[in-house]
């Protein structure tokens, strides 16, 4: 019984002398000199009893602390709450000091770098399965990123599947019915026809929405040094030289794969990428896109835009100091430095270094763990 007495009393005296740091730390600049001074004296007292083995003196020693602590102690309601508080503004100015200097997230909108990283899917799907239900719903988009999602005719009216802004960069992608916009998967084909007729209510699309790749970005590593090809690189797009008929959104970001460098000359040999005149055959990644490894489709040239670079295996952009040059992993379906040319130093952001989430593809096709290294 004096086993377990004293060892309730030893633990009573520490959890005093904790609130009586935790008060010369929070309010010392506001206690007078006399007050700092008891304080601290009946602390060395509480110390010197906790060396001896009375445990009356201890809890005497305890009490008079305690005692003094909640005398000094300002008052404050819902002091649980507020102490959480404190907590939850010291993680969001830390989390917003890592984002801005070291890490930042970045999601990934297209299938421009499929298979490497996956955008913003759909397939559809007549009804919701068992895991498409609550509360197995949520699991499933937590681990997955997948979402069973109905769109329904919020009124009745003509359709117009606005499928030309779908293809070409609006955001969000709309169908209309009458005149009521209806967002929709930007790869959906909905169950009715441009020009029926729709009632209100009826279902124009059902199906799984997938959630792009969401990466973190290294935002310190090109300050110490020089970025690589084959990274995948984060870049702004303001600035970036392109013709007025063709510009690129501003204050956005983009992700793509870094093929050229300062200096370089780029072409394309399909399905190889040529520097300088040469394949690149000593960095990895460009080689397993080369190569078709993994599902890859080589690099492509632009052959839908009269107006683009790199048309033929002749042609060729010669990059100058501070210019690199960006390409999709899927130059199938890429709109990359091939149509709008190259990205300047100040543009660069980092490299993607890891996906975060989700953390896996359930696809049949893929079917693989996304969490992990991204490169």
């Amino acid at each position: 019984m004096g086993y377990f007495a004293g060892r309730r009393s030893r633990k009573a005296a520490r959890e005093v002398l904790r609130q009586a740091k935790y008060l010369r730390n929070m309010s010392g600049d506001l206690l007078a000199d006399s007050e700092l001074a008891k304080l601290k004296s009946l602390e060395d007292d509480l110390k010197e009893k906790m060396r001896q083995r009375d445990l009356a003196l201890l809890d005497q020693a305890s009490s008079r602390l305690g005692s003094l602590v909640l005398h000094l102690m300002p008052t404050k309601d819902h002091i649980v709450l507020r102490e959480n508080l404190e907590v939850i503004v010291v993680a969001v100015i830390v989390a917003m000091a890592v984002r801005t200097y070291f890490l930042q997230p970045f999601k990934i909108p297209t299938g421009s770098m499929q298979p490497t990283l996956y955008g913003i899917t759909s397939r559809p799907l007549a009804k919701p399965g068992l895991l498409d239900k609550m509360p197995l719903k949520l699991a499933k988009w937590i681990v997955t990123g997948e979402w069973y999602k109905e769109i329904r005719a919020k009124t009745g009216g003509t359709l117009t599947d606005s499928g030309f802004l779908r293809h070409n960069g609006a955001a969000p992608p709309v169908a209309l019915v009458g005149n009521t916009p209806h967002k929709i998967p930007r790869d959906a084909r909905l169950n009715y026809g441009t020009g029926q007729y729709v009632h209100e209510g009826a279902l124009l699309w059902s199906g799984i929405v997938k959630a792009g790749d969401h990466v973190f970005v290294n935002k310190v590593s090109w300050n110490f040094r020089r970025p690589r090809r084959g990274e995948i690189m984060v870049f702004q797009t303001d600035g970036i030289p392109i013709s007025p008929e063709r510009p690129l959104p501003r204050g956005t970001h983009y992700i793509k794969r870094m093929a050229g460098l300062p200096r370089e000359r780029v072409q394309i040999f399909p399905p190889h990428l040529l520097i300088d005149g040469s394949r690149v055959e000593d960095t990895p990644t460009i080689v397993r896109i080369a190569e078709k490894e993994r599902g890859y489709d080589g690099y492509k040239l632009a052959l839908r835009d009269p107006r683009a670079r790199l048309r033929s295996p002749g042609d060729a952009v010669d990059l100058g100091p501070g210019q690199y040059f960006a390409l999709g992993d899927n130059t199938r379906s890429s709109k990359d430095g091939r149509y709008w040319g190259f990205v300047p130093q100040e543009n660069l952001v980092g490299p993607a270094i890891i996906v975060y989430w989700p953390f896996w593809d359930p696809a049949p096709e893929t079917g693989r763990q996304r969490w992990g290294l991204a490169d």
